[in-house]
C-alpha cells in the first residue's frame, strides 16, 4: 500500500508517508480522531502548541497505546515550537511534552521563522495596541535554531526541523548552523507546488512534509479538469489523487479529518501515480503559473512580516 511507504530522514530515522493532521480540528473530536487513525494503521501524527489541541492528541495516543496493538516506538509524533517561545525553546518543548503526556518527540519543528514577544499580553498570540502581532524583530530564527540543536542531546527530541521556510530563510540558516533540518513542513498542493523550495530541500537533504494538501475547504482542485481526469482514469476520488501526488513526489503528507470513514479512506485509497499521471498534474501546475498564478491558502495575520509573497 502507498500508505505504508516511509521516507528516510537525514537523521537515519524514517517518517511515514501519510500523517494525520490536526490543525483546525474541533475540540472534543481530536482525541477520537487520533485514536481511530492509529487503530486503522496511521503511525504519523502531527500537531502544534498553537493549535490548542496537544492535550487531546496526547489523549488519543494514550488510548491507542492502551489497546496494546501499537507501541510508542512505532509512532512518529510531530509538534512545533510556537513563535512566542523562540527565546525559551526548552520551555516550549517541556510545555508540549507535558500537554501530550509523552517522554519524547520524534520531530520538533520551528513553526515559523519569526519570533513573537515572549513577555507580551498573551502567551501564544501577543498583540500590539493596534491589534497586529507583537513581533520581536531583534530575535533571529538562526538563534532559535541553535537553541533547538541543543535539545538533541537531551534525548527528548529525536529530530528537529522547520516549517514554513522559503529558500531565502534556508539560505540564511544553513551556513550558520551545525544541524541541517530534518524536515521542512510547508503548504503544498498543485495550486502551490513551491517547486523551488522542494528542489532546494531535496538537494540539501531536507525532507518535505506537505500540509493543506487539498488546498482550501471546498477546493477548486477537486473539480480541476486534469485532477478529475487522472481520478477517473485511476478509479479514485480527486482527494485521493491530491494526497497520492505528494507521496509520488517523495514528500510525506498530512491528511486532516475527524470523520472515521474519511480517515480510513485517506489511507486505504492512496495509490501509486505513474509518470503519465504526474506529467498531467505537472502540466496543470504550469498552466496555473502561466495564467492565474499560484494560490496560497494559509496566510497568517503576521504574513506581512515575512514579506509575502516575496520572501516566502
Amino acid at each position: 500500500m502507498a500508505a505504508n511507504i516511509r521516507f528516510k530522514l537525514n537523521t537515519g530515522a524514517e517518517i511515514p508517508a501519510l500523517g494525520l493532521g490536526t490543525w483546525k480540528s474541533e475540540p472534543g473530536e481530536v482525541a477520537r480522531a487520533v485514536s481511530h487513525a492509529i487503530s486503522v494503521g496511521y503511525r504519523h501524527i502531527d500537531t502544534a502548541l498553537c493549535y490548542g489541541n496537544e492535550h487531546e492528541v496526547g489523549q488519543g495516543i494514550r488510548e491507542a497505546l492502551a489497546t496494546g496493538k501499537v507501541k510508542r516506538e512505532e509512532l512518529f509524533v510531530t509538534t512545533k515550537l510556537w513563535c512566542s517561545f523562540h527565546a525559551r525553546v526548552e520551555e516550549g518543548l517541556e510545555e508540549s511534552l507535558k500537554n501530550l503526556g509523552l517522554d519524547y518527540l520524534d520531530l520538533f519543528l520551528m513553526h515559523w521563522p519569526l519570533a513573537m514577544n515572549p513577555k507580551g499580553n498573551h502567551n501564544i498570540f501577543p498583540k500590539l495596541p493596534d491589534g497586529s502581532r507583537d513581533i520581536d524583530h531583534s530575535h533571529s530564527h538562526v538563534t532559535t535554531w541553535k537553541s533547538m540543536e541543543k535539545l538533541l542531546d537531551t534525548g527528548r527530541v529525536k529530530a528537529i526541523g522547520v516549517s514554513n521556510y522559503s529558500v531565502p530563510y534556508l539560505e540564511e540558516l544553513l551556513p550558520q548552523v551545525s544541524v541541517v533540518p530534518a524536515v521542512n513542513q510547508i503548504e503544498n498542493h498543485p495550486s502551490l507546488p513551491q517547486q523551488e523550495i522542494v528542489d532546494f530541500c531535496k538537494k540539501a537533504g531536507i525532507h518535505i512534509t506537505a500540509y493543506s494538501p487539498l488546498g482550501s475547504t471546498g477546493s477548486p482542485l477537486f473539480t480541476a479538469e486534469p485532477i478529475v481526469a487522472v481520478a477517473q482514469k485511476r478509479g479514485v476520488s480527486p482527494a485521493t489523487i491530491l494526497l497520492s501526488w505528494h507521496i509520488a513526489r517523495g514528500s510525506s503528507v498530512l491528511a486532516k479529518s475527524v470523520t472515521p470513514a474519511r480517515i480510513e479512506a485517506n489511507r486505504t485509497d492512496l495509490i501509486h501515480l505513474d509518470d503519465s499521471d504526474m506529467a498531467t498534474i505537472a502540466q496543470y501546475c504550469d498552466q496555473l503559473a502561466a495564467t492565474k498564478g499560484f494560490q496560497r491558502f494559509v496566510f497568517p495575520p503576521f504574513g506581512v512580516n515575512f514579506g509575502f509573497p516575496d520572501k516566502l
